[in-house]
């Protein structure tokens, strides 16, 4: 059965098709620049990489060029061999803690939880709208970042501010980067063999969170009502002091909106090298001696071991810990910092072990008493078997 996962943004969308339930990628994807003059798009298949310019004016056409490249690579002989098109959403608010069956009241809900990811989510409907009108016979699923961490408790996810801004307006943790934490933990109950652990899973990328899972549920998450919330990041500021954005646009006569935009965009890395949002550029800086991208970095170290110990206090300890994204699952020397200030904890790094790059691995000694791992994590596919599952055989 062949299902498409696919992420649509403002101006891209990425796509990946599988034959479930063996989830093997048949062809994958991303259309960047859309609606721009200069638009194209990238496949991957049978290991061969293809680049192609061509105009895109919107989500239709890019939709439509997929579904050409579908025909004419011989992955699909009719559209109705696409069963399910599963759609990466990124808020689904405090409605959502599952993968739904996309309707009118899905629709609806989402566009209700616009001023939410008023970014995003519009991106996202664009997608799901371009989808359905032309490949209409297939299962439309949505897939929300959120819900995987709608099982924090009350006490958790709420911010000690006035309790009408919950009731009102939705103030309250939401969480990000669900569907790569639940599947971090999935592959941790998978490796330890048994399913009541108490793990730590670290998406750490250019965005990056870090969640506490208990029998394979969220209870805490380190981003926010907002993903600017949490660890240092490639250009957001991670967890400040609120009373800094008045300050500042009062200094500044910066607007609230330049002062948001500063603190998403032109913080974290970025905010603090003054080079680059990207940790190999921080790296780079760091072996020539650069002052503040080692600065940089010591704060990411920080605030990620910070909130590692925290969760090992909050789990009541830990079974296992694990690192993905492109920072976790590729930076050798990041996991090892991280590591190495976790010792209190009983850690103990296996050096030989960490000097490896995208490739599942143990990387702590057998008498660690925290076992550490590298997972390359997987989106697209929990995406996919969601969607699989609406549909069965």
């Amino acid at each position: 059965m062949k299902i498409l996962a696919v992420n649509a943004g403002s101006s891209s969308l990425k796509f990946q098709m599988y034959e479930m339930p063996e989830e093997k990628v048949l062809i994958s994807g991303v259309f960047e620049r859309i609606g721009g003059t200069d638009s194209f798009y990238t496949i991957k298949i049978n290991g061969e990489k293809i680049e192609k310019k061509v105009t895109l004016k919107d989500h239709n056409d890019a939709v439509s060029c997929l579904i050409d490249e579908l025909l004419e690579n011989k992955i699909i002989d009719n559209l109705d061999e696409i069963k399910g098109v599963g759609h990466r959403l990124v808020h689904g608010g405090d409605i959502y803690n599952k993968s739904v069956v996309i309707d009118d009241e899905v629709i609806k809900n989402v566009e209700s939880l616009i001023p939410l990811a008023p970014l995003h989510n519009p991106a996202n409907l664009v997608g799901i709208k371009a989808f359905t009108k032309l490949v209409p016979n297939a299962c439309q699923v949505a897939v929300f970042d959120t819900a995987f961490h709608q099982t924090m408790a009350t006490d958790t996810y709420l911010y000690a501010v006035p309790y009408e801004w919950y009731t009102d307006y939705g103030v309250r943790k939401y969480g990000f980067h669900g569907t790569s934490h639940q599947y971090l933990s999935q592959r941790l109950e998978s490796i330890l063999g048994k399913k009541d652990i108490k793990v730590i899973t670290c998406h750490l990328g250019n965005g990056g969170s870090i969640s506490a899972v208990l029998n394979g549920k969220c209870v805490n998450t380190s981003m926010g009502f907002t993903p600017n919330a949490g660890l240092v990041m490639g250009s957001r500021c991670g967890d400040i002091d609120a009373t800094i954005i008045p300050y500042i646009m009062k200094q500044t006569g910066k607007t609230i909106d330049e002062v948001v935009e500063d603190l998403n965009k032109k913080s974290g890395f970025l905010g603090i090298t003054g080079i680059s949002n990207d940790s190999r550029d921080v790296e780079q800086g760091i072996n020539a001696g650069n002052p503040r991208c080692i600065l940089a970095q010591k704060m990411y170290v920080n605030m990620i071991t910070q909130y590692i110990a925290s969760y090992y206090v909050f789990l009541g300890g830990c079974d296992a810990i694990c690192f993905a994204g492109g920072i976790g699952e590729n930076s050798i020397n990041t996991r090892k910092e991280i590591l190495d200030a976790l010792k209190p904890l009983g850690i103990k790094i296996d050096l030989k072990a960490n000097d490896v790059r995208g490739k599942e691995t143990l990387i702590t000694t057998k008498d660690s008493k925290i076992p550490c791992y590298v997972i390359p994590t997987d989106e697209e596919v929990m995406i996919a078997r969601d969607t699989y599952s609406f549909i069965g055989d």
